[in-house]
């Protein structure tokens, strides 16, 4: 509401909890697959890891329960899911949908504010690929096609993606290895098509670069048949 010098107040700023630390340590280390698929964890070993109570641990289970990357099992153990092609096929299904809608409407009104912001993540992915960073490009992958959601006015569309993508995600993480720099060079592809406003160049481009998935996915289950489910 506006005080009497027409400022608005400040909303106080939220500082992380402790479930929303362990929830970050664990999403991280379960994407890179530092714990990998199969793996059991325990709210004791993983309370005692980082020195908290078993309360946060708790909590964070069930964030990542809900999105697809732990199954929780009463009296058994709990254990990192295994990866699901058909959750994998689905998770592009959507976010493809999601993410074109998005795009039709950023390319009405993107502006060149806009473009020099996504001229600079292009810029740190780039360095993220000759750095070889892994999680470092992934980080700055996602931040890219959240900020393009951002810029159509639907940035909670970015949340239902996240949501339906934890599968997905750890395929995405292995095939960089091999892929980021085609990727990298699918987001600067698609850069200069907003660019020039060409709206059936960038739904394309989006679409090639959303769907490059599929095609990867039967090499990285031929490499580690380990981490898919059946």
């Amino acid at each position: 509401m506006p005080g009497r010098d027409g400022l608005r107040r400040l909303e106080p700023v939220r500082s992380p909890s402790v479930t929303d630390q362990v929830f970050e340590a664990l999403h991280r280390q379960i994407l890179s697959l530092d714990l990998a698929p199969g793996t059991k964890v325990s709210e004791i070993d993983v309370a005692r890891a980082f020195e908290v109570s078993r309360q946060p641990v708790r909590d964070a289970f069930f964030r990542l329960s809900q999105l697809g990357f732990l199954e929780i099992r009463p009296q058994r153990a709990t254990v990192i899911t295994r990866i699901s092609e058909a959750a994998v096929l689905r998770a592009r299904f959507v976010r493809t949908a999601l993410e074109l809608a998005c795009l039709k409407a950023v390319i009405q009104t993107i502006s060149e504010p806009d473009i020099r912001e996504l001229e600079r993540l292009l810029a740190d992915q780039e360095a993220a690929v000759a750095a070889d960073d892994r999680p470092g490009f992934h980080e700055l992958d996602d931040e890219f096609h959240r900020r393009l959601c951002e810029m159509a006015g639907q940035g909670h569309v970015w949340s239902l993606i996240r949501d339906q993508k934890a599968h997905m995600d750890r395929v995405r993480f292995l095939s960089l290895a091999s892929s980021a720099q085609t990727a990298f060079a699918d987001h600067v592809d698609l850069v200069d098509a907003l660019r020039r406003k060409d709206a059936a160049g960038a739904e394309a481009i989006l679409g090639t670069h959303l769907g490059r998935i599929a095609a990867v996915l039967q090499t990285i289950r031929g490499e580690h048949p380990e981490y898919f489910d059946d």
